[in-house]
């Protein structure tokens, strides 16, 4: 397991043309990034969302930021209003963005802008179907996913769903960056092991920022 080395400064590791993961990364900054993710939940809650299809997604979600990602009966969507509550989607941590954009930094794209954050919650068996990102009308900018909690593996693999996947594992405090050429690669994560964090418990917490709009 990769906390052999925890005493590690960050580092560095190619995932694709474009891709990347930032390891360790936001290890450091995981309580205040914890305390905001509560303090969002508080105001938007987390749910389980209903896919087009009818599915209801094993995943708990909310979002931050001018825009928030949705799912229902009628369609995928970003929108200003959290339809549960009919309010806007709370305001974007600093400490998100501040993250967000040191890591796009980091992994070659300066001046990363985002308006969405969408927070994901994994319990012990959720798991996120293979999919793309790309209900977003701005595909120039990265995508970064920032991983707390327990541990996962995350299936990351090419511009269509059956390109070989590649299997990372990630702990607490790893980021994920991916744009350009990797942009639109499906990616996943397995379904999540029993397991306790001393930060967070049985849970493990996922931050994407996007770009949605142009």
């Amino acid at each position: 397991m990769l906390d052999l080395f925890a005493d590690e400064a960050p580092w560095s590791e190619p995932l694709a043309p474009g891709a990347v993961v930032l390891r360790r990364l936001a290890r450091e900054k995981s309580a205040e990034l914890l305390a905001a993710v509560e303090q969002v939940a508080a105001i938007s809650p987390f749910r389980q969302m209903v896919t087009p299809g009818g599915y209801t997604m094993s995943v708990a979600m909310t979002n931050c930021g001018p825009l928030g990602w949705s799912t229902d009966r009628h369609g995928y969507r970003y929108s200003p209003i959290d339809p549960l509550s009919g309010k806007p989607w709370p305001l974007m941590p600093d400490c998100f963005l501040a993250l967000a954009q040191d890591a796009a930094s980091r992994a070659g794209y300066p001046d990363f802008q985002p308006d969405a954050c969408l927070i994901n919650r994994y319990q012990p068996g959720a798991k996120l179907s293979l999919h793309q990102d790309k209900d977003e009308a701005c595909l120039n900018a990265p995508i970064v996913s920032v991983s707390l909690g327990l541990p996962a593996t995350f299936q990351f693999g090419g511009l269509t769903r059956s390109a070989r996947l590649q299997k990372i594992f990630l702990e607490h405090g790893d980021v994920v960056v991916w744009g350009g050429e990797s942009r639109l690669f499906y990616h996943a994560i397995l379904p999540l092991k029993a397991g306790h964090h001393p930060q967070v418990g049985a849970w493990r917490y996922n931050l994407t920022f996007r770009r949605a709009a142009q």
